[in-house]
């Protein structure tokens, strides 16, 4: 059996059905303080530093990457396949 269920209902009352708090405020003051400071030239506020994690190369995104393919794996137990025919040998 399979249920559909359509919503015609906005983010901000989807948000408050979950109980989800509403940070639109908090995001607006932090992004305030960090273009005060980028603007401002403050040593680690330059472009560069703050979109490094999410450049290709970066030990961040190896890491990411890294972690999804051990899940990816792990779920379609490719891993265990791969142990399988080590133990044989």
């Amino acid at each position: 059996m399979k249920v559909t269920i359509d919503l015609d209902i906005t983010p901000e009352e989807m948000r408050k059905i979950l109980g989800l708090p509403d940070v639109q405020e908090f995001q607006k003051e932090l992004l305030e303080q960090v273009r005060a400071q980028v603007e401002a030239g403050t040593e680690g506020y330059d472009p560069m530093t703050l979109m490094k994690p999410y450049l290709p190369g970066s030990a961040s995104m190896d890491q990411f990457q890294r972690m999804m393919m051990q899940m990816i794996t792990s779920y379609t137990g490719a891993d265990k396949k791969a142990d399988n025919n080590s133990d044989k040998s």
